[in-house]
């Protein structure tokens, strides 16, 4: 603990500092101070958290400034500027990434998009009319009148994308899904109408919830396109439970001693896609109610993690070996057909290479582990709350040294709400569960 306390941007606070094995050993790599980080409040509110007051102030302090000014000089001289931080920091002495990654291109953040982007497709005509749907909420950000006729611009493109592209579209589906693919086309022509209308009569209020909709049927048209699962997971690991595609699950919190929240249902899509091991061991686990009535362990402005079980075992115990479960680290990058495992990016000599499933969005979930064991997840999680200046969309310390299995896709921004003793009621699959193979739980009767 004392090079953490040492640090004078350590996460560590009065009331997460009682669990010290998430410091020790399963935590993300570096100690990052909260105070500095900007709480998100901008979206509606959603509809399954009670709340009571939602309104937060923002600070900005000058260790904003410092910690920018450190990075910056660490990217132009190559010196990890860093280093005074923590010793913590020194010991993984990760490489600063190339200043042009940090600059090639405004991140997605969305966590929708994001899981658009990373299905196992290779389909330019429907991406021509994905992009400029979900350029509609930069169009929406502009003052006034100019934001409809931003969005109407947006909505022209996507229209005459469709209509010159659907030929190559519906040759992309996969056979056994292309019934239903073609309906979802049929409802998107439809609502591309809908939302024509809805830009003509100057109604700005209605657009963005129809461009939600939107964007749903283009992700189901898309889901649509995989045919089955695209790859053989490396035999070592083949009878472990996978999830052979993706699933969605709600986990419901109970928030205590907080004027502002009482409960809250956070909806997540987890992708098998990319990470089956990591995702299938988890489905496994909420099948198994391992997380419910579990409490929220870390809750320090950088992550919400929980996951560690009552007992000196720091993982799930599988009653059939009396052992930890262990699963590997898993990591998919841009333009590889399967999963890295077992080796970080950085061990790998892939310093450039994008992850499939980046720590871009609020709300990015991921299997915490051993700091220098890259095998030794089990059944801890945490879920990345804030974007700072180490942890940059498209670019940062996270990005290939945990394994990214979904994003919170409703509710993210309440997952800074919780504390410490928050407890998890339930966690429930609520589709997808299909595509779990090797299931280990039991279900009685």
């Amino acid at each position: 603990m004392a090079a953490l306390l040492s640090c004078p941007y350590s996460a560590a606070s009065p009331a997460s500092s009682s669990s010290t094995k998430f410091f020790s050993r399963h935590r993300p790599p570096f100690p990052i101070s909260h105070n500095h980080l900007a709480t998100r409040r901008s979206s509606p509110l959603p509809i399954q958290c009670q709340i009571h007051n939602q309104q937060k102030g923002k600070s900005f302090s000058i260790k904003e400034c410092a910690i920018s000014i450190a990075l910056a000089v660490g990217l132009m001289t190559g010196v990890p500027a860093l280093d005074w931080c923590s010793n913590a920091y020194a010991a993984a002495n990760p490489v600063v990434p190339d200043l042009a990654v940090l600059i090639s291109g405004p991140p997605i953040k969305d966590p929708g998009a994001l899981l658009r982007y990373a299905l196992p497709i290779d389909n330019k005509a429907i991406r021509e009319v994905q992009k400029p749907l979900e350029d509609i909420t930069e169009s929406l950000k502009v003052a006034g009148v100019k934001a409809l006729d931003s969005a109407e611009r947006n909505l022209r493109q996507a229209s005459r994308a469709l209509t010159q592209g659907k030929s190559l579209v519906v040759s992309g589906l996969a056979e056994s899904k292309k019934e239903h693919g073609v309906e979802l086309l049929g409802k998107l022509e439809a609502g591309m109408k809908e939302l024509q209308q809805i830009v003509e009569d100057r109604n700005r209020d209605e657009v963005a919830a129809k461009q939600k909709e939107l964007l749903q049927y283009v992700g189901g048209v898309e889901e649509d396109m995989v045919d089955g699962f695209p790859y053989q997971v490396p035999e070592e690991y083949q009878s472990m439970p996978l999830l052979k595609g993706r699933a969605t699950v709600d986990m419901k919190v109970k928030v205590k001693d907080n004027p502002s929240l009482s409960d809250c249902v956070f909806r997540i899509v987890l992708d098998g896609y990319n990470a089956p091991v990591t995702a299938g061991n988890f489905v496994d686990l909420v099948e198994r109610h391992f997380y419910d009535g579990m409490e929220i362990q870390r809750a320090d402005g950088f992550v919400v993690q929980t996951g560690d079980p009552e007992g000196p075992a720091e993982g799930f115990i599988d009653p059939s070996t009396e052992k930890t479960r262990a699963i590997p680290l898993e990591i998919t990058v841009e333009g590889e057909k399967l999963p890295f495992y077992g080796e970080t990016l950085e061990e790998l000599g892939l310093y450039k290479a994008q992850t499939k499933l980046p720590f871009n969005a609020f709300g990015t979930m991921a299997m915490a582990r051993d700091e220098f064991e890259d095998n030794s997840a089990s059944s801890q999680v945490f879920w990345l709350l804030k974007e700072s200046e180490l942890t940059p969309s498209n670019s940062n310390i996270l990005d290939g040294r945990y394994s990214v299995f979904g994003y919170v896709t409703q509710n993210e921004d309440f997952l800074a709400d919780l504390k410490v003793g928050d407890v998890i009621e339930s966690i429930q699959v609520v589709s997808g569960l299909e595509n779990l193979a090797n299931p280990s739980y039991k279900i009685a009767g």
